[in-house]
């Protein structure tokens, strides 16, 4: 049984005295791998970069775990080991999971499994798709258990034997949801969670930005608070679609709501192959880029195949390829200190493992950075054969004129593009995508659409909303206003933080070591009634100090600027 004033958080900074000492007692005194000092505290270089998470008991020290990112530079375990010798700690973005300590008065009351399920919630929360750690041989049996596997690597240290663990963080936290499931609903309700990642996770789906509408209640009953709320968090437009859009389904809601739509949406292809210059047989519809996402993956790809996706980028694609049809993906990883800019040249040399299917989101999502056509271009080019693009660009109007690569796709045999209507075009509630491919892909796609898979606002909605391109223009000229004064806003707050504009909707915060992380942030900002994207899950290149904001109105991004401001008044360490 668990007490129910067992409490596990995040280490403060007067904690790491007793850290220190219970590891003195257990390692040096207890264990002997490391020597007694007349300190009696056991620290290492690493201390720094380590994120500890402690359990207490009646408020007394219990037990600790400590975790090293990726970003930290360096593992404990490069003092035994050399990377280039073991794929396990070659993986990018890696985290060690090391020092499992529990107070010998408290072992056996299943605080260690505790602290270990705790340190791979902060993993998951933090973008890590793989952990590393040295098992002590003794604890084997628990860490097995759990779900770790053994490389059967052996590491001795001092007179303690180490085995060299791994884990895919997705398949431990399946196996310990399957394991452990009921008990962990009932710990919810006992055990103080104070870590900035739900006890649980809530769902199999892939997590997406969207607070801000869940906020309004599962009822749909309370929907005038929407104007309460600042919807930062979610890319949807701030403008409201072109006119003529609203004037049709407004005029026409009563006969719209009852009356199917076209089964095919054949209206709609022809108008968007009118306006793209592209053949109607190179296009396909779907109810949103997540449904075309679906259906193309799920019919191209299976658990033999190999996939290359850019690293950070939009989450659904990691989430379709690697949870829902359970094959390989490897990251193309960008890098904060190039700008997240995707290198030609270097993307160009990682094509050369052959891949079946390569992800690119131009512009990308979440990192607001676009690879000009031409390049792209010439990337696709010199591809090997048999190798896939699907090109993403539900953003690219943003980018300016020519840098779609859909009268490419049409003509090519190795790329499709996906283009959302939602975004540009303000309609992420009526949800319309397409893509453009070579006819033979196209026709594949529309034999594995349903009938009707476009609803009757939705594709009244885009034909009108397509037919008004100078209204568009002109919000997407005002929306690069608002975001300069948006951004602008945010770095005039100061407090070290980052800020960077993207070429699309949103601006990207990126706050300083050693302060609150980007969980706190959007904990303190949603308090107000401000919601923002915690971009860490999607990738540890964010280091858990990156948010995402979206542009809206003027008035809103004040109120954005005011909810920050105040919520990086608040001491470390206060909720």
């Amino acid at each position: 049984m668990v007490d129910d004033e067992l409490e596990l958080r995040l280490s403060s900074e007067t904690d790491r005295d007793w850290i220190y000492r219970l590891r003195h007692e257990v390692y040096a005194r207890e264990l002997g791998q490391h020597s007694p000092n007349p300190a009696g505290l056991l620290t290492d270089d690493l201390d720094e970069g380590n994120v500890y998470i402690v359990a207490a008991l009646h408020g007394e020290p219990a037990g600790f775990i400590s975790v090293t990112p990726p970003w930290a530079g360096r593992y404990s375990i490069d003092k035994y080991l050399r990377g280039d010798e073991h794929p396990a700690l070659r993986e990018d973005g890696l985290f060690e999971i090391r020092i499992l300590t529990v107070d010998p008065s408290r072992r056996g009351e299943m605080i260690g499994k505790l602290l270990m399920y705790a340190a791979l919630r902060w993993v998951m929360a933090h973008g890590g798709r793989s952990i590393v750690a040295l098992g002590r041989v003794g604890l084997l049996p628990m860490y097995l258990g759990l779900g770790l596997a053994s490389t059967g690597v052996a590491v001795r240290s001092g007179a303690v034997d180490f085995e060299l663990l791994t884990g895919d963080v997705a398949e431990l936290t399946d196996r310990t949801l399957r394991q452990y499931g009921p008990l962990l609903r009932d710990l919810r309700r006992t055990v103080r969670w104070r870590l900035e990642v739900a006890f649980l996770p809530e769902d199999e789906s892939c997590a997406h930005g969207g607070a801000s509408i869940e906020a309004l209640g599962r009822g749909f009953d309370t929907l005038d608070a929407h104007r309460d709320v600042v919807p930062a968090d979610v890319l949807d437009a701030w403008f409201p679609p072109a006119p003529a859009a609203v004037a049709a389904l407004t005029d026409g809601q009563r006969w719209i709501a009852r009356t199917s739509p076209p089964a095919q949406a054949g209206g709609l292809i022809e108008e968007i192959a009118r306006r793209r210059g592209v053949p109607e047989d190179a296009v396909a519809v779907g109810a949103g880029s997540s449904d075309l996402i679906f259906r193309a993956f799920r019919g191209w790809l299976d658990a033999s195949s190999r996939v290359l996706l850019i690293d950070p980028c939009y989450g659904e694609y990691a989430h379709v390829v690697e949870r829902v049809i359970g094959c390989r993906a490897d990251r193309f990883p960008l890098r904060r200190e190039e700008g997240w800019r995707i290198d030609p040249e270097r993307f160009a040399r990682a094509l050369r493992e052959r891949y079946d299917l390569v992800v690119v989101v131009n512009p990308n999502n979440p990192t607001g950075v676009h690879l000009d056509a031409a390049e792209l271009r010439e990337v696709l080019a010199g591809a090997p054969g048999g190798t896939r693009f699907w090109i993403d660009e539900a953003y690219v109007g943003y980018a300016g004129a020519g840098q779609s690569l859909e009268p490419y796709a049409a003509a090519a045999d190795n790329a499709v593009v996906c283009t959302s209507l939602s975004k540009m075009y303000a309609l992420s509630g009526l949800r319309a995508a397409y893509l453009t491919a070579p006819p033979r892909l196209a026709a594949e796609l529309r034999r594995w659409t349903p009938p009707w898979a476009v609803s009757l606002p939705a594709q009244i909605a885009a034909v009108h909303a397509l037919r008004d391109p100078a209204y568009y223009a002109a919000q997407w000229a005002q929306t690069v206003v608002l975001r300069a004064e948006l951004a602008a806003a945010l770095t005039a707050i100061g407090a070290d933080l980052h800020v960077s504009e993207s070429v699309a909707n949103f601006v990207l915060l990126t706050l300083p070591r050693g302060g609150p992380g980007a969980a706190q942030l959007v904990d303190r900002c949603r308090r107000q009634g401000v919601f923002l994207r915690d971009l860490s899950p999607l990738s540890p290149a964010f280091e858990g100090r990156t948010v995402r904001i979206a542009v809206r109105d003027a008035a809103a991004n004040a109120r954005v600027a005011v909810a920050v401001a105040e919520a990086l008044r608040v001491p470390l360490g206060v909720a």
